[in-house]
């Protein structure tokens, strides 16, 4: 921590002005109902992320013989994406190492920077080996996406910007992989106002920060799972360990259902596309994850790179969490007239009908019964229970 300095923060901020985007602070009052919320929307940031920030910051600190080397990162994602650029337009060399596995439109985002791309076979740690390999051997030097002081110094200039943009902030919450992120944030704003809350979250599929502030120890994890691919980290940095441990009130998780119902909010609500690591900071309000009554609370939504080719599953799972879409199953007898009756119900309640699969009984069951599985769109949960009531009132079992 000895050169992370609020000096180095603002230094960070100057040379920073003219390469990334003062992001804006949008007030989001229908997300969570009585809290006083707005959102940080680094999900528009260039390269849609604030992994720039950092990124750029660390390639003004290398000295000229650094430069003219080049730079090595290795991400399957933002981090790429952010070192790709920075090099750029710093005039720097940058190669960037990837897994094979990784989406192929995220491949084309980072060469389209001008990056080298290294696909190396196997996963995320492997594609790390070979980037230090490479580093050890051409002399690049490697831009760590996290745990850094520097790459950690340029994401503290979200904080400095939340600190003129709301100045009466009362907590902020942030998103929590590696740690790079909320290190930057917890350490700035810590020190310009200690009485500022700041909440992180991660995935609770990938709670690695978690368990490591919990048993007072850096933990790795076995392995990570979550749509949040973006925090989908196992082992949290030494830098961001102290600093988190430090600075950081509280950090929570959320499962996938709780951040697909906050993407799917987000989209509706204020017509923002997020990626599951930039949402969770919004699902750990409208989840009350932290206790934030009374409290004028930033939401940091720290990335918009969500992968197509998943986004209508996570809509799928939003509508479900939200109570927008429900099945049900319904026993009838098979005979003239049921499934106009159960249409005519669900009509009345408000209810539309999207799908209907017809089956009859299995074996051991009354040679005349059938069942009835139907997909319904619907308002919210209580909107579900009305529409179940109202079948079970007329006869009808639900199964």
């Amino acid at each position: 921590m000895s050169e992370l300095t609020l000096d180095n923060v603002y230094r960070a901020r100057y040379a920073l002005k003219d390469a990334v985007i003062v992001t804006d602070v949008l007030k989001a009052p229908k997300l969570a109902p009585g809290i006083d919320l707005y959102l940080k929307t680094e999900n528009l940031q260039i390269t849609g992320s604030f992994k720039v920030r950092g990124a750029y910051y660390k390639m003004t600190r290398l000295s000229e013989e650094e430069k003219s080397k080049g730079v090595i990162a290795c991400s399957a994602g933002n981090h790429a994406q952010g070192v790709a650029l920075a090099a750029q337009r710093s005039g720097i060399k940058s190669v960037i190492c990837l897994p094979d596995s990784a989406p192929i439109s995220k491949v084309e985002a980072t060469k389209s920077y001008g990056a080298e791309i290294c696909l190396v076979e196997g996963v995320y740690d492997d594609a790390y080996q070979k980037a230090l390999s490479l580093r050890d051997e051409f002399g690049y030097t490697f831009i760590h996406p996290f745990n850094d002081p520097d790459v950690i110094a340029g994401q503290g200039t979200i904080a400095i910007e939340l600190a003129e943009q709301i100045p009466d902030m009362d907590a902020v919450i942030v998103p929590v992989g590696g740690g790079g992120l909320i290190s930057g944030i917890a350490y700035t704003i810590k020190s310009l106002n200690p009485n500022i809350k700041v909440y992180g979250v991660q995935a609770a599929g990938a709670p690695s920060m978690v368990r490591s502030i919990h048993d007072s120890h850096i933990e790795k994890l076995d392995r990570v799972f979550t749509i949040a691919d973006g925090i989908a980290v196992k082992e949290p940095g030494t830098l961001t360990y102290d600093i988190c441990s430090k600075y950081v009130d509280e950090i929570v998780t959320v499962t996938d259902d709780e951040i697909s119902a906050a993407i799917l909010a987000l989209m509706e609500q204020h017509k923002l596309v997020t990626e599951g690591a930039g949402a969770v900071s919004v699902a750990a309000a409208m989840f009350g994850k932290v206790d934030l009554k009374g409290k004028k609370t930033v939401c940091v939504l720290s990335g918009g790179n969500i992968d197509v080719t998943i986004l209508s599953r996570v809509i799928t799972r939003g509508l479900l969490m939200s109570g927008r879409n429900c099945q049900l199953k319904i026993e009838l007898v098979d005979k003239p007239g049921q499934l106009m009756s159960v249409s005519r119900i669900v009509a009345e309640q408000g209810g539309n009908v999207t799908a209907v699969f017809h089956e009859h009984s299995g074996a051991g069951a009354d040679v005349n019964g059938c069942y009835l599985r139907l997909t319904l769109e619907t308002r919210n949960f209580e909107h579900i229970e009305q529409i179940k009531s109202a079948l079970t009132k007329e006869g009808f079992r639900l199964i």
